[in-house]
């Protein structure tokens, strides 16, 4: 994750010193003490919040569970991992829903932190969870605000209560009031308002928002943190909780360059759980919020979990199985390999996903050149083929190559690519479906393997290899009557075995054993 990528590479470096050590120091632990607190300090963590987790981890390191440890330095990371999950929140924390619908649920923030797209963000997911979500326009004072939340809600397939036109015109108390006798009587069981913001923390601001609390009494108020503002997001979220108070908090632009003190401190300082993270400017770039998983990321330990359930989520596990019976009959086609990528991209960013392996960090590179463009230059290729032609690839001969290339806007040399780019995934995907292994263009088969089946054994040429005639004739006569040939009395290339010896006895073994230092 992008927020957290500084911090990530800060406390690797404090953790390089620790390795291939059997027992830790004080001096150790006080080294690797004194660049955890810097990289907090660095990332822009609450001062209060870096001294108590630091004194935390140094008394763990010190104790008996790292000195009695196999491994110490593994032992420390642990430490650190643990007392990140403990300042992020502990155990995650889900929607509290109400016993009779609609749920309320309304957001607070200051201007600029992401309120309205993360609106539509909330009701899609919540949507995909089987609920009735409807979206409130309480936010009446920035221009075009309303308009915003319609074009955001239209993208989310969700309604959108808008009585007011905005641009300072209408009663934004009004509206949420009103907006909950209407989910009741239109059977929406959620209600999501999207409430007004300011560029900073003012009278104003405070009794608007403490007035639609009072008018709606919300199940949930959730206040939106831009995690790309350091120490001055951690003074607004107190000032929202000593005015309005909320009951959990929202992360947004966790994607940014920023440092993300704010979303290390925000929980332990205002003792409010973070229940969703935004990840990103799609719709879908939305989650629930983990602290365990999220330490794992901080820490570059990977976050599969969270991988799996993504994969889950859009993978169709009958048209799984139906591709991989595919590959192994041969019929994967080029309309199979354009579903296979769709599915992929409906994942979210391939980036993200990546980051989530353990070891990202070392691909940090690799990852940021990487270009999510691609895929959509690969759809346009195949949607450019006719359905014969995306079943069968034979058939693209070079006519129909470079008519391919016009309609989708790119080269001949691109269409080549992918049609090699395919050939070679299916042969790869045939050879595991099969329970092979599959050769990787450019290396090979893997060594040991037994890609690609058993070697077969050459057979020695029967018949005398004597450049003699008369010695020839008389050894073909012997082999033919079933006699063994006789090896020749110069022995062995190495020296080894003499006339009438098969091979070497055990004292010539011994001896070569001895020379090669065995």
């Amino acid at each position: 994750m992008a927020t957290f990528g500084n911090l990530t590479d800060r406390l690797a470096t404090a953790f390089k010193n620790l390795r291939g050590k059997g027992k830790l120091s004080p001096a150790d632990v006080d080294g690797t003490v004194r660049e955890i607190r810097r990289a907090l300090l660095d990332a822009d963590v609450n001062l209060e919040v870096v001294k108590e987790f630091t004194g935390r981890v140094r008394e763990r390191a010190l104790s008996d569970e790292v000195n009695k440890a196999l491994n110490p330095a593994q032992q420390v990371v642990q430490i650190v991992n643990d007392e990140l999950v403990t300042i992020l929140g502990g155990q995650q924390r889900r929607l509290q829903f109400a016993k009779t619908a609609p749920t309320v649920i309304m957001l607070a923030g200051l201007q600029g932190a992401g309120k309205t797209t993360l609106a539509g963000k909330l009701a899609k997911w919540l949507a995909a969870d089987n609920h009735t979500p409807m979206l409130v326009a309480a936010d009446l004072q920035r221009p075009n605000a309303v308009t915003q939340l319609q074009i955001v809600g239209e993208q989310a397939g969700v309604h959108v209560f808008a009585p007011e036109p905005g641009n300072g015109k209408g009663n934004p108390v009004k509206v949420a009031k009103d907006s909950i006798k209407y989910a009741k009587d239109k059977q929406y069981d959620v209600v999501i308002v999207d409430t007004a913001g300011r560029l900073g923390v003012d009278a104003e601001l405070m009794r608007q928002a403490a007035d639609i609390r009072k008018a709606v009494d919300p199940d949930e108020v959730l206040f939106v943190l831009d995690a790309m503002v350091g120490q001055d997001a951690v003074t607004t979220a107190k000032a929202f909780q000593d005015g309005v108070d909320f009951t959990g908090v929202v992360l947004s632009k966790l994607d940014g360059d920023a440092r993300g003190g704010a979303a290390l401190s925000v929980a332990s300082v205002t003792g409010r759980p973070i229940i969703f993270a935004s990840t990103g400017e799609g719709l879908d770039d939305f989650e629930p919020f983990y602290p365990d998983r999220m330490a794992s990321r901080i820490l570059d330990l990977g976050d599969i979990l969270s991988l799996i359930e993504q994969a889950q989520k859009n993978f169709d596990e009958e048209e799984a199985r139906a591709t991989a019976e595919k590959f192994a009959t041969s019929t994967f086609t080029l309309e199979d390999f354009l579903s296979q990528m769709q599915q992929l991209k409906n994942m979210g960013s391939i980036k993200s996903m990546l980051g989530m392996l353990p070891g990202a960090r070392g691909m940090r590179e690799q990852l940021e050149n990487f270009d999510e463009g691609e895929i959509t230059r690969t759809e346009a290729i195949i949607y450019s083929m006719t359905l014969a032609e995306r079943r069968n690839p034979k058939l693209l001969n070079g006519s129909r190559r470079l008519r391919i290339a016009r309609g989708s806007g790119m080269t001949v040399t691109d269409v080549n690519s992918l049609v090699n780019r395919f050939e070679q995934a299916s042969k790869m995907m045939k050879t595991v479906a099969k329970g092979g292994v599959p050769q990787v263009p450019g290396m090979g088969p893997i060594p040991g393997a037994g890609f690609g089946g058993k070697k077969r054994a050459v057979q020695p040429k029967k018949g005398s290899k004597s450049g003699n005639p008369a010695k020839r004739a008389a050894e073909n006569a012997a082999l033919s009557s079933g006699a063994a040939a006789k090896p020749a009395a110069s022995g062995s290339g190495f020296g080894l075995g003499g006339p009438g010896k098969s091979g070497p006895s055990e004292e010539e073994l011994a001896t070569l054993q001895k020379f090669l230092g065995r």
